[in-house]
């Protein structure tokens, strides 16, 4: 399932998602241009966050990539599918939030999901990259805070697409149980995969865990307007 829009209306601009969504396309449009020098990697590794590399320290020296991670991102599509779904839900949290309020929730709740990654994988010398801890930690709230909400997506069965609109219980609900079996699955073959499955679990729970201590009011999912 591939989400388009929600029924939720924010009544307030989301100047903070709009903001992260411009941070992240800027400093990956400044990637792709140091792939072309071949210092892509470098970035990457200076700039993601290397479970190894911070668990080794100095620390609190070794803190910054949890946060400057959250910018980076590793190819078109990576960058395509996390903003859309940022852009999708994050209005709405946002919008219960306070801008001040929702850049801290983003920003702690990628922070824990790349502490869960690091947990899971502490000697791994591959940079985590990619805001979709963060994000799953918007989609934590969004399911606690507009459990009603219809999302219209992208359905895929088999050859045929179709749109179809879901309540947002169940689009969560299913992309959290697939992150988690695919998470199991990659602890039974490290290696294998590159996707940070157990940074969105992180994500999640920790969103689930701090929505009530962020959120300033409940908006109630009104008519879908399509």
């Amino acid at each position: 399932m591939i989400p388009l829009r929600d029924s939720t209306r924010a009544r307030s601009a989301p100047l903070v998602v709009v903001g992260l969504i411009a941070a992240c396309v800027l400093v990956f449009l400044h990637t792709t241009r140091l792939e072309a020098t071949g210092a892509a990697m470098a970035f990457y590794q200076a700039y993601g966050a290397v479970p190894a590399a911070v668990l080794r320290g100095p620390w609190p020296a070794s803190w910054p990539p949890l946060v400057t991670s959250m910018f980076l991102h590793g190819g078109w599509a990576h960058l395509g599918f996390n903003m859309l779904y940022l852009w999708v839900f994050g209005d709405n949290v946002e919008d219960a939030m306070g801008h001040l309020g929702f850049l801290v929730f983003y920003l702690t709740t990628g922070v824990a999901a790349a502490l869960v990654h690091i947990a899971v994988h502490p000697g791994s010398a591959v940079p985590l990259v990619g805001a979709s801890g963060a994000i799953a930690g918007v989609l934590g709230a969004y399911v606690v805070l507009y459990p009603g909400a219809r999302i219209l997506s992208l359905v895929f069965v088999f050859f045929f697409i179709r749109l179809v609109e879901l309540p947002a219980l169940l689009v969560l609900g299913v992309w959290f149980v697939l992150q988690v079996v695919e998470g199991l699955a990659a602890l039974s073959a490290p290696g294998v995969t590159t996707v940070a499955w157990w940074a969105h679990v992180g994500g999640f729970v920790a969103g689930l865990a701090l929505v009530r201590v962020f959120a300033r009011r409940r908006r109630r999912a009104l008519p879908a307007p399509w």
